[in-house]
């Protein structure tokens, strides 16, 4: 579904992605794992086309998206959950879910609101708040939800466990596995290797910009290269 070759980006004259080579399987859940500053969340942008690309290829379904704009992508059934959440403060969490499915017709954004409030109940009493007076957790509930609205045949998260409590890290990792058993392919960027390695299918780690090692990510979890770096073992 998802097919990255050589792929390089800068910030100016200082490079960020360094010949990124990666691919998702329809069905599949990804996992990149790395340090700060290693370049995921850059990785991320450069796929869902707020990033420009320097050089290399992403191709999405066989396509050569490099020159597609981002609402064109989203069109094409690939949608970004960003990091830091960013939903709409001071609009309502329905309001914020519907601008999710700005693009689709009524009776499609019915379903798949409801679908979205099935799999997140802790948004449906929430319904008319303010975005932006919920907990951080339910705050990722609502960026993970309003992306679904789209509906994406490929999910790209960006730090969802991120300045959550263990206790909602573990609910948002299970919703996770959820859409990955309801075949959405889900490319997984975390900080929580040991959390997001232990859903994955298969994985990458990135350091400075490079894929320095891949394998599954039961494979990964075992490695002791990986279990030293990043899990603090």
């Amino acid at each position: 579904m998802l097919r990255v070759t050589a792929l390089e980006s800068r910030y100016g004259r200082i490079p960020a992605l360094k010949g990124i080579d990666l691919r998702v399987e329809a069905g599949e859940l990804v996992a990149l794992v790395g340090a700060n500053g290693a370049g995921k969340t850059t990785l991320l942008r450069a796929i869902s086309g707020v990033q420009p690309v320097s050089a290399g290829r992403i191709e999405f379904d066989g396509k050569d998206v490099n020159a597609a704009p981002p609402e064109e992508r989203v069109r094409a059934g690939m949608v970004q959950v960003p990091e830091g959440r960013q939903v709409f403060g001071p609009l309502s969490v329905e309001d914020n879910l519907r601008l999710g499915a700005y693009r689709r017709g009524r009776a499609e954004s019915a379903a798949s609101l409801e679908r979205v409030y099935a799999l997140f109940p802790d948004l449906v009493e929430r319904r008319r708040q303010a975005a932006g007076t919920l907990s951080g957790g339910q705050q990722q509930m609502l960026a993970m939800g309003r992306a679904l609205m789209a509906r994406p045949r490929l999910l790209l998260l960006d730090e969802p466990s991120m300045g959550l409590a263990p206790r909602l890290v573990a609910g948002i990792f299970a919703c996770v596995a959820q859409l990955r058993a309801a075949d959405t392919a889900i490319f997984l960027v975390d900080q929580n290797a040991r959390a997001a390695l232990a859903i994955a299918d298969r994985g990458y780690v990135l350091e400075t910009g490079r894929i320095v090692l891949t394998g599954t990510g039961a494979a990964l979890l075992a490695d002791e290269g990986v279990r030293s770096a990043y899990l603090g073992l």
